[in-house]
């Protein structure tokens, strides 16, 4: 089974459902893993995972969304 690779870390919920569903536009499929704590929203991070062999193409995806 081919690894998941990180691609995308935020503390904001908004912004890590931007990019995934921008990524799901362009057929990347993405998992979500959120480790935030449920009491406090501002410890933890929201990571988003992409399979290694589009970790490329979704990187150049998420730096030109943001770049926008």
């Amino acid at each position: 089974m081919e690894p998941w690779i990180k691609i995308f870390t935020t503390r904001s919920i908004a912004e890590a459902s931007i990019v995934q569903g921008m990524l799901e536009e362009n057929q990347v499929p993405v998992r979500q893993l959120n480790k935030q704590d449920s009491s406090y929203l501002n410890f933890g991070d929201i990571e988003l995972y992409v399979p290694g062999h589009l970790k490329d193409t979704a990187v150049q995806l998420v730096q030109q969304t943001l770049l926008n």
